[in-house]
């Protein structure tokens, strides 16, 4: 029977498969039966600095709603401050301690100062890695995109200076060169990399003429941009590379290991699947590798990344232009459909 160990950011895992960050790893039950199922790690829901700075103030909006109501009270509640960040702390330090799988945290912040401060108090907890959400939407055209990329680069920096756990960072696939981010930042010397985050979009509900904010699931079309980039950086970094988005069978995974990567993270399978999916996942992996004569991932892994790729083409954007170049056969196949 096919071997799936693995190793990501240094840890040893008995497979490649790491449950993502989502609701389902912020709930006590469903991260143990995550662990049941078979994922080799899982990614706890992350924190998020904003979300914490709005929780507080909406707290603060609460406690002072009825002040000043007569002359003689000035507060009808207790002077009691909002816990901030150390709620999440406990929950993450409960879900270390509830299963034997490695447990990665998910740290998302907006200033250097916070990055550098909740990463150390994670690292309290006894998790076993930190992965750090580095994404960013634009807002004002003054700032560049070297800016960008440089305040980040030095948070990984201050942050690396202070833990000591693995640290790997979750990239968007929208930097101009996303290359050329994950080689600066692989001279860090962080220890892997997530390729790729997957972005909540806006979206409009004509009828009421109102913005929404839709829960969009991926499916198996999405993981091309982490096939590319895991397949181009595969022999170049010394960082583990993780795969992410629109991971949803096997197959899906098998692609994403050929390209290159040590890893992949599922999450939009598992809700819409149901989290015994995992093993769904596992065995269609080990059936693939049983039937190929393949005894370890190793054996495999990156036998189709761009340095061993014949066609080189399918990883670079001029693709396009290949295909017009063949068009004949585009168009056979169109008539035979």
């Amino acid at each position: 029977m096919a071997d799936l160990r693995a190793t990501y950011m240094g840890i040893d895992l008995k497979n490649p498969l790491i449950a993502g960050a989502s609701s389902l790893t912020s709930n006590m039950g469903s991260i143990k039966k995550i662990e049941e199922e078979g994922a080799a790690a899982l990614v706890l829901s992350s924190l998020f600095e904003e979300t914490i700075q709005l929780q507080s103030f909406k707290m603060e909006q609460d406690m002072s709603y009825f002040d000043n109501l007569g002359a003689e009270v000035g507060s009808i509640f207790p002077d009691i401050e909002h816990a901030g960040p150390e709620e999440h702390l406990m929950w993450v330090r409960k879900a270390k301690e509830a299963v034997q799988i490695p447990v990665i945290a998910s740290l998302n912040c907006a200033s250097t100062e916070n990055w550098v401060n909740w990463a150390l108090r994670l690292e309290e907890t006894g998790v076993d890695g930190l992965e750090l959400n580095f994404f960013a939407v634009p807002a004002d055209p003054d700032e560049s995109a070297d800016s960008i990329e440089k305040y980040q680069i030095e948070a990984l920096k201050a942050i690396l200076a202070k833990v000591k756990i693995p640290v790997s960072v979750k990239l968007s696939p929208f930097y101009t060169n996303p290359l050329s981010v994950v080689d600066k930042m692989d001279a860090t010397g962080v220890a892997g990399f997530v390729l790729f985050n997957r972005l909540w979009h806006p979206a409009v509900e004509i009828d009421k003429e109102k913005m929404d904010f839709p829960f969009h699931l991926s499916d198996s079309s999405d993981h091309g941009p982490a096939l590319r980039y895991v397949g181009m950086l595969s022999q170049s970094v010394k960082g583990s590379l993780c795969a992410a988005n629109g991971i949803h069978t096997g197959a899906d995974a098998v692609e994403l290991i050929l390209g290159g990567a040590d890893v992949f993270q599922t999450v939009s399978s598992l809700y819409l699947n149901g989290v015994k999916h995992i093993g769904t996942i596992l065995a269609e992996i080990q059936t693939w590798m049983d039937r190929k004569g393949y005894e370890k991932l190793d054996d495999f892994r990156g036998k189709l990344n761009y340095a061993n790729c014949k066609n080189k083409w399918t990883f670079k954007r001029a693709q396009y232009v290949r295909h017009l170049l063949n068009s004949a056969e585009y168009i056979k196949r169109s008539s035979a459909l």
